[in-house]
């Protein structure tokens, strides 16, 4: 099994801002959400909330949109390589990657459990130790051939990766971790 991180990994961007400015282009009204965005982004920039607690009140715009919408740009070189047994482990919303996956006939995701009507979070935020965690939980006996990511917080999978590469732009290099 080869596991993946997805934004700016297999994934062109970030995904969540990605979905947020294709809704807010149209449904101009989610705008009504900004004012309760910038200010959970100020609290988290300084250090007055947890990232969750930010990422909730992001995901409050969630409220207004009327249907679930899914954006893919995916990097040429992951289609040329993507195996049905492919997994990808995120911190993005479950319910932003699982189309993502179904659409790529791969695994589906684990990823951060948020509510995708109110964007309340109902689990850790699927980063750093926690993709491991949720990896162990899901797929307990798994070995992971290659691992793939843009970010060295991803270390503690890629500890677990027979090879890790660390993905840049359109490309990507062996990751000695």
């Amino acid at each position: 099994m080869n596991v993946y991180d997805f934004d700016d990994t297999i994934f062109r961007g970030d995904s969540t801002r990605a979905f947020w400015a294709y809704c807010l282009k149209r449904a101009p009204g989610l705008a009504r959400f900004l004012p309760r965005q910038c200010a959970a982004a100020v609290r988290y920039a300084l250090g007055r909330t947890a990232k969750e607690a930010f990422k909730e009140a992001f995901f409050s715009f969630l409220q207004g949109v009327p249907d679930a919408l899914v954006i893919t740009v995916f990097r040429p070189w992951y289609l040329a390589q993507k195996q049905p047994d492919d997994l990808v482990v995120s911190p993005s919303p479950e319910f932003l990657l699982a189309p993502a996956c179904r659409r790529l006939g791969i695994r589906p995701p684990i990823a951060s459990r948020v509510d995708a009507r109110t964007g309340r979070y109902t689990g850790l935020n699927c980063k750093g130790a926690e993709k491991v965690s949720r990896f162990r939980e899901q797929y307990p006996d798994a070995e992971i051939g290659q691992f793939y990511s843009d970010s060295r917080s991803d270390a503690p999978l890629a500890h677990l990766a027979r090879r890790a590469f660390l993905v840049r732009g359109d490309s990507y290099t062996s990751w000695e971790v």
